[in-house]
């Protein structure tokens, strides 16, 4: 056998070090290559790490929590003979130069979020895939309801119960036995069936032996069978009856009971902590600083106006059915930005960046809009490329896929990348007006406001209307007040006679 050690990969352009969030591996794992060790979240994303061996799991050098430069070993393997092998898979030399470049390896994160099956690529998150694992499911089988199929934990549940009835029933093995029938004791080949090697954490034993209506009754109460205590044996391992779990079941039960009456009298007397922390970096610490570039290099003026859309709530709503039978979700999101793209097309100023070494300002010729999407670890801002070569089903379909990536942190650097125009939705929230910080280096952003039927003048008289309120936050060092003034003009037209769009 022979000791590999395996360094954090460079897993990001200008990455220099990543936080280990978790092992998906223990010492004494057999592996094989490509399977996932770890993830690892930088100041970028969430990636998962691949192994580069097959063998076994020696030893973990870092801990789950801990930052962990770029090049670092990570992880050790014993692996066998190296026949076969080509010098790619040898091991890293850990001795050289302490700015060595680190093992390569595949984690761009799209090829790191899929699975190669023979029927194609299956992407699933980190979550899932851990799942799966967990649950002992080949992803591979999984039917995914997401966009592009993605396979979600709620698809990994629902294979896995599938899959636990099948078995259940296929021989008619796992039938409870009728009442009034003891259930048969199994012995020799049939008793090791029911050793259960996953059935929860081992608080008592590795191996339990117990018959499927006993197994049954246990998952019924929430019970970890290889907690039972029992001095029945077979074969010399530990048997539980249907008996043993039942009171098992109600001690936990007083227990959990007279826990919760001690707890409940504490916390009604104890203080609430007056201070918690959490951590200031990875995504969260990227955004702060590009948001602190931002407003301390460009001069934010923020223009307010409102858009009346009677008309696109109503063409929406026409076209909303079409785009369902297409599998597509047809949000206002995608108007806009078609919308935006016009606007930008007149007054290109808009969709620009300064270039102070240079001394020039640049005007971009391409339409690559960046749309800011809330997630568990802060703001991102995934790109739509080429708005204006894409129709609206397109658009709106991309728009959906990228903000689920960006969710479930399996978005890539790239995904994120070329942005020359931003757009935020914070009336998703409820909000109607804000000043929002440009994405630097572009030069301006529009932030939209809650639709809404608000009151309107038409003809002298009052009428209610649904108006979107928009936000546009300009560079002023760029871009001009009247400039900003006539681009919202503009947009407002566009979503007020969407038909326009359309050709």
């Amino acid at each position: 056998m022979t000791v590999k050690e395996f360094k954090l990969p460079d897993v990001g352009e200008g990455v220099a070090e990543g936080e280990l969030v978790s092992w998906q591996v223990s010492p004494g794992d057999t592996v094989s290559e490509g399977d996932i060790v770890a993830e690892v979240e930088t100041d970028k994303a969430l990636v998962e790490v691949p192994s580069r061996y097959d063998g076994t799991v020696k030893e973990l050098f870092a801990e789950e929590g801990d930052m962990v430069p770029v090049g670092d070993v990570i992880i050790s393997f014993e692996v066998g003979g190296t026949e076969g092998g080509d010098a790619e898979a040898e091991a890293p030399d850990t001795e050289g130069e302490p700015g060595a470049p680190a093992e390569e390896a595949e984690t761009d994160t799209e090829e790191a979020t899929s699975a190669e099956t023979p029927d194609g690529r299956v992407f699933a998150p980190p979550a899932a895939r851990k799942l799966a694992r967990e649950l002992d499911v080949d992803i591979g089988e999984v039917e995914g309801s997401g966009p592009g199929g993605r396979i979600s934990e709620a698809d990994v549940r629902a294979h896995a119960e599938s899959a636990e009835v099948h078995d259940e029933t296929a021989d008619g093995t796992a039938v409870t036995p009728g009442e009034g029938e003891a259930p048969a004791e199994p012995t020799g080949a049939d008793a090791s069936e029911t050793v259960s090697a996953d059935a929860g954490p081992r608080a008592e034993r590795d191996t339990t032996l117990a018959v499927p209506a006993t197994r049954a009754l246990a998952e019924e109460l929430g019970v970890d069978i290889h907690a039972v205590p029992t001095e029945k044996t077979r074969d010399g391992e530990a048997f539980v009856e249907e008996a043993d779990v039942r009171a098992f079941a109600e001690r936990e039960e007083e227990g959990a009971t007279a826990a919760g009456a001690e707890a409940a009298g504490a916390d009604a007397t104890a203080e609430p902590a007056r201070e918690e922390t959490v951590p200031y970096r990875g995504v969260r610490r990227t955004i702060g600083e590009q948001m602190a570039t931002s407003k301390y290099t460009a001069p934010h003026v923020t223009h307010h106006d409102t858009a009346e859309i009677d008309e696109l709530v109503e063409t929406r709503e026409e076209l909303k059915r079409t785009a369902e039978e297409k599998g597509v979700r047809l949000t206002y999101m995608a108007f806009v930005l078609k919308a935006v793209v016009a606007g930008l097309k007149e007054y290109p100023i808009l969709n620009s960046e300064l270039d102070e070494e240079e001394e020039v300002i640049r005007l971009k010729n391409y339409y690559n809009i960046g749309i800011a999407v809330a997630t568990d670890a802060g703001l991102m801002v995934p790109v739509v490329k080429n708005v204006d070569e894409k129709g609206l089903l397109e658009i709106a379909d991309e728009v959906q896929e990228l903000a689920t990536k960006a969710r479930e942190r399996t978005i890539s650097p790239q995904e994120m990348q070329g942005g020359t125009f931003s757009i935020t939705n914070f009336g998703a929230f409820g909000g109607e007006y804000a000043t929002p910080i440009i994405n630097y280096p572009e030069t301006a952003i529009l932030g939209l406001g809650a639709i809404e039927e608000r009151p309107v003048v038409e003809d002298g008289e009052v009428v209610a209307a649904h108006t979107l309120p928009l936000s546009l936050a300009i560079d002023h060092r760029v871009i001009d007040g009247a400039e900003a003034a006539k681009f919202t003009n503009t947009v407002k037209e566009y979503l007020a006679e969407p038909t326009k769009l359309l050709l």
